[in-house]
């Protein structure tokens, strides 16, 4: 049997999503920028595209601006904001220690040049309270940057309430909804958003394009100078088949959602009741207030990696945090955040499911984890010491 749950990595593409790209690739292959009609064939696509999209966020046309995906519109968001805050003599940047690294990275740079970065503990629940940002919000406070959704451990914050108090405060306010675009309703408006990051390959689609919002009226600094493509703010031609594919996608992953999450949370659930059943082991995250296909533990006395290895011989694909730093040898900083100590932060176990997954394939992850487990802490002197009494457990 294999088995794919590492959809928080990227996600398998859906078949509209590809037959909705391959006009573009063979038949409306014009460049949008050009003024013959083939030109302009695809930029009544991008047009429409734009149009979608920006009717699924709550979003206006002229806020939607297509990127090379999560990253580079968080990047975007953030320096932007801090450049506008610079200008007014704002350098005070309020966000939280469980950041996807494309926004903690960013706020290194802008700490290096003299702006004043405030990372909000969220707690073991791995969520941030809208009275906490309230309370951080100063005179210079220029941005608010808070994820919709962790990428590692799936908690949902309350963005709402965040929103509102940063339009309250008259602080800008940024989400990367790279994890939650597709998987949650998202409203702009409602959701009192300045700016928001969102990426197709999470729901989906195509990989290597994203969409960042940003509400009428916020200046954007270019990151990419070249062209006039994206009103300015994004040179480079305009990639009309990825495009496209994202549109359909997030159509489709929005259709029937309430249906798709029930069935979807019913197997989280499922997996999380099985795996609870391992001895001393731990759920990172609130159980109630996360994504619905999201589950992630730690087990003691476990290498995250080499249990990776195992379960992938068994069939099964999964993670042991963010694909994006799964080449470092370092516990996640996301762990590390909610208060795991480093040596349990290490066997961290990230399972992140689909619509497509099956009560039969979550019956088969459980036994799989469970043996691997096992297997591992047989051969393993660290285990041996916690149960001869040599060490204490600490969970």
């Amino acid at each position: 049997m294999k088995i794919y749950a590492d959809n928080a990595a990227t996600t398998k593409m859906s078949q509209r999503a590809i037959q909705a790209m391959l006009p573009y690739m063979s038949e409306i292959y014009g460049n949008p920028s050009s003024l013959h009609s083939e030109g302009q064939r695809a930029a009544e696509a991008l047009a429409d595209a734009r149009r979608r999209i920006a009717g699924l966020l709550g979003a206006q046309e002229n806020e939607i601006l297509f990127t090379s995906g999560g990253s580079e519109s968080d990047n975007q968001a953030i320096l932007s904001a801090a450049r506008l805050g610079e200008r007014a003599g704002k350098k005070h940047i309020i966000s939280s220690g469980i950041e996807h690294h494309a926004v903690l990275h960013t706020l290194d740079r802008l700490k290096k040049e003299g702006f004043e970065i405030t990372l909000l503990d969220t707690g073991e629940d791995g969520i941030l309270q809208a009275d906490q940002v309230a309370g951080a919000i100063r005179p210079d406070t220029c941005l608010v940057t808070v994820m919709y959704a962790n990428n590692e451990i799936g908690t949902i914050q309350p963005i709402k309430e965040i929103g509102a108090v940063c339009r309250e405060k008259g602080v800008l306010f940024h989400t990367d909804g790279v994890q939650a675009a597709g998987h949650i309703p998202i409203h702009v408006e409602e959701d009192h958003i300045d700016m928001l990051s969102i990426s197709a390959h999470k729901f989906h689609g195509p990989k290597g394009i994203g969409v960042l919002y940003a509400r009428k009226g916020i200046p954007l600094i270019s990151l990419i100078e070249g062209g006039a493509q994206e009103r300015g703010k994004r040179a480079g031609t305009e990639n009309i088949p990825a495009i496209m594919g994202m549109a359909e996608a997030f159509e489709e992953a929005l259709e029937h959602l309430e249906e798709k999450n029930e069935k979807l949370t019913g197997l989280r659930e499922r997996l999380i009741d099985g795996l609870s059943e391992i001895p001393h082991c731990i759920l990172n995250g609130d159980r109630e207030r996360r994504l619905p296909g999201n589950v992630s533990f730690c087990f003691e006395g476990i290498e995250g990696e080499a249990m990776l290895l195992l379960l992938d011989d068994k069939g099964i694909c999964a993670s042991s945090g963010s694909a994006c730093t799964s080449g470092s040898l370092e516990p996640s900083h996301v762990l590390l955040a909610i208060g795991r100590p480093h040596e349990i932060a290490h066997g961290s176990l990230r399972l992140s499911l689909s619509e497509e997954n099956t009560e039969e394939e979550v019956d088969y992850i459980i036994s799989g984890v469970k043996e691997v487990t096992a297997y591992l802490r047989g051969i393993s002197p660290v285990w041996r010491a916690l149960e001869n009494g040599e060490q204490k457990f600490i969970l």
